[in-house]
């Protein structure tokens, strides 16, 4: 086992460090300094927006332009430019956004300063300092246990193990643990950069980020041409200055190809897409912690619910309360409030109990018998060696009589959450019995129903009784109530697999249980996930592919979460869903336009090294085509609600429309290359009519993927048309555009105009019947 520091000398336990100590630790450096943002640091943002492979290109290809002395042919560089400047203001807008709602909700500690217990920042916190834990919160820094009140911790995020820890006076303890039971009193002996999992991240290297299916698929897309566009450059350069002996014309139709072949724009639309997403979040008080997660949460295929907190509001009262052996129901109170103040438990059912507002028992504590989540009960022992328990009776009572078990099954039906009170002296008693009822949310019927309409599977996975649960769950309109199962009675030979299928309601679940269960559904080819708000939710969160926690109740399950949600609504969970849905949606819809140019480019640029001729036009023509039909449109079609469930076929959407485009521009400007050179038109006229060949069929995708064709889509595409004709008429001097009004070759303009949809359409129909619906595109 890792050993860390002992203290040079221990801090009083009352009186803390001084003002003094604490500077004086300060100026040495001893403070507990977070290494790990929730977002990137700005020079991080604006490095990975500026130096990428594709920049780097860019760069390469600008200087040999300029080389050239071509400077028109630069205007490349302006998209390039502003996809830089949006993406990083993007992600910067976002980033100082969610920095703010992050400072709002940072975890503050209880630490004992100059006699008085304070609330300090987790950055704040100095080595020797006492801090003050109890169940539910995060261990700040490494650390020695000075009091301990049954404290018990779970250092899963440490070992890899879900074992319950007990910590007594003097054991060690780790940041990045949680407490599971108890409360404690830890002197810190390591913190910051110097606590073990801080020197644990610095040995691994720097933590991996999470990446979006989006950016999987798109990198890949760019792996392969990273290996296609430097060799088919070069071929092409040798070929054309083998060809026509001019380095200058060579460059630049070299540069036209290259240029073409990179989706420049398409990376950096998915990650401004997603930090506005996660923008959009924030303003909902919505604190996103990852934000491949806002893309995830839109493919989860089942969403398991914790009841307490998300679908019940979590203020819990005891409605009744039942006695046994002859005992009154105060004193069967007093016991319950003894328990609750010997334990110094803060849960909902211990809020329940001092809302009753009963005196507590008189009785000397000799040790306290903490809560946990896998135990299900908490208790004291007094100076005689009398236990008092209370906790779930499925787990406590030991042999109840039929009238016992039907009265909580009665209970449960209701609705009720039942709460025994034993005492064991050494034969166990029941005491009595607390029925405790919590409030479904009033949203939430709707909220689960408008889930459900979407394609999304709900389960409820809760350590309370099963029969309680599904009582819940019917009146949220979750399920009928009868599909449960009671996890205490399902032994380790079940298979967990078959039981995900059958069951919708899962009762009684070990935090470890809970876990294994969404470990189950991922395994049965599902994307998981999980909303909690307790510390016993925490391994499930870990484990599931998606995790909201509700703020306010345990910082574990916060620190575990990808979604925290700040306004501690779980309606926001249609808002949350709606923005990855529009994330995804908005991506796959515009990422066929960047893609038309890449298939072109590399088809085109093969044909012409293999016929031996110069590429068929230069960059700076292409500027303006580019501009209008991706450029500008694609950033303003990403922000269009498009909240439909995503099909999970993005080379599918993508190609149905790219491929068709292509091979269209393609077809076109090999006839205009032929006839140009039958008819001995020069390179202006050829140049000028491929690239409006190329803003033809630009323009017909753009109708495409823009359906419906609602008011401002029709007034952005009309202006971008509009343009477009502008920069062919007077774009002589600027873009090296021949002016279209030449009416020697007005009667080619006008086919290729009459000819560009029919040929896309018929293209999209052929491809579409002969092709893709025979290709597995998975």
């Amino acid at each position: 086992m890792v050993k860390i520091k002992r203290p040079e000398k221990y801090t009083s336990l009352d009186e803390g460090l001084t003002a003094q100590q604490v500077d004086s630790q300060v100026q040495r450096g001893l403070t507990n300094i977070q290494i790990k943002k929730l977002s990137r640091p700005i020079p991080k943002i604006l490095a990975d927006n500026l130096f990428t492979l594709f920049n780097f290109l860019n760069l390469v290809i600008a200087i040999l332009i300029f080389w050239t002395g071509s400077y028109r042919n630069l205007f490349f560089l302006g998209p390039v430019i502003a996809n830089i400047i949006i993406g990083s203001y993007q992600e910067i807008r976002a980033k100082i956004t969610v920095d703010k709602i992050s400072l709002v909700n940072a975890q503050n500690f209880t630490v004992t300063r100059n006699g008085q217990e304070v609330e300090v920042g987790i950055a704040d916190l100095v080595e020797d300092d006492i801090v003050s834990i109890k169940r539910g919160d995060t261990i700040p820094a490494d650390g020695i246990v000075r009091y301990s009140n049954g404290l018990q911790t779970n250092e899963s995020s440490i070992t890899g193990e879900a074992n319950t820890i007990g910590k007594t006076i003097d054991d060690e303890v780790f940041s990045g643990s949680f407490a599971i039971a108890g409360q404690a009193k830890i002197q810190l002996t390591q913190v910051g950069k110097e606590s073990f999992v801080s020197k644990i991240s610095s040995a691994v290297g720097k933590e991996k980020r999470s990446v979006s299916v989006l950016m999987k698929i798109i990198n890949n897309i760019i792996k392969i041409l990273t290996y296609t566009i430097i060799p088919i450059g070069l071929l092409l350069f040798f070929r054309s200055f083998l060809k026509n002996g001019d380095v200058a014309k060579s460059i630049l139709g070299t540069s036209a190809s290259v240029i073409g072949m990179i989706p420049e724009g398409l990376v950096l639309l998915t990650s401004v897409a997603l930090a506005t997403g996660a923008y959009n979040l924030s303003k909902r008080r919505i604190l996103v912690r990852s934000l491949s997660a806002i893309e995830t949460l839109a493919r989860v295929d089942v969403l398991c619910l914790d009841k307490t907190g998300t679908i019940t509001t979590g203020k819990l009262t005891v409605k009744k309360t039942l006695t046994y052996s002859g005992n009154s129901e105060k004193f069967v109170q007093s016991i319950a409030q003894k328990i609750v103040d010997a334990t110094q438990e803060t849960n909902a059912t211990a809020l329940a109990v001092k809302a009753l507002g009963i005196e507590a028992l008189d009785k000397n504590v000799k040790d306290v018998i903490p809560f946990s989540s896998e135990t299900k009960y908490s208790g004291f022992i007094d100076s005689d060696n009398v236990h008092y328990i209370m906790g779930a009776p499925e787990f406590i009572i030991k042999h109840p009589t039929d009238e016992t078990t039907k009265t909580i099954q009665d209970a449960a039906e209701n609705g009720f959450r039942v709460i025994a009170i034993l005492q064991e002296d050494p034969e166990q008693i029941l005491l009595g019995l607390l029925m405790i009822s919590d409030e479904v949310r009033k949203q939430a019927p709707d909220t689960f129903n408008y889930l459900r309409n979407q394609g999304m599977d709900l389960k409820i996975i809760s350590g309370d009784n099963p029969v309680t649960v599904a009582n819940v769950a019917a009146q949220a309109g979750i399920s009928s109530g009868k599909d449960y199962v009671d996890m205490n009675t399902v032994d380790d030979t079940v298979d967990y697999h078959e039981l995900v299928k059958e069951y919708k309601i899962f009762g009684r679940v070990r935090p470890s249980q809970k876990a294994d269960l969404i470990k189950a559904m991922q395994e049965n080819g599902l994307t998981v996930g999980m909303t909690g708000d307790g510390v016993n939710d925490v391994l499930a969160m870990r484990q599931s592919d998606c995790s909201i926690a509700i703020a306010g109740e345990s910082d574990a399950a916060e620190a575990a979460a990808d979604f925290v949600l700040l306004n501690r609504n779980f309606d926001s969970m249609i808002f949350m869903l709606n923005e990855g849905r529009r994330v995804i949606n908005n991506v796959e819809r515009v990422a066929s336009l960047f893609l038309i140019k890449t298939i072109y480019s590399v088809v085109l640029s093969i044909l012409f090294i293999i016929l031996g001729t110069g590429y068929p036009f230069q960059p700076s023509q292409l500027t303006p085509i580019n501009a209008l039909t991706v450029g500008i449109p694609t950033f303003i079609l990403a922000l269009e609600p498009n909240y439909t469930p995503p099909a999970g076929r993005f080379m599918r959407n993508v190609m149905e429309i790219a491929l068709p485009a292509a091979i269209c521009n393609i077809l076109l400007i090999m006839t205009i290359s032929i006839l140009g050179n039958h008819f001995n038109f020069n390179y202006e006229t050829t140049s000028t009519l491929s690239v409006f060949a190329i803003g033809l069929i630009g323009f017909c995708a753009l109708i495409s993927i823009s359906n419906p064709l609602i008011g401002r889509k029709k007034i952005m595409i009309g202006v971008a048309i509009a343009l477009s004709i502008v920069s062919f008429i007077f774009g002589e001097n600027t873009f090296g555009l021949q002016n279209i009004l030449n009416w020697n070759y007005t009667y080619i303009y006008v086919a290729l105009t009459l000819i560009a949809w029919p040929l896309f359409m018929f293209m999209r129909e052929v491809l579409g019947r002969r092709v893709f619906s025979r290709i597995n595109w998975k």
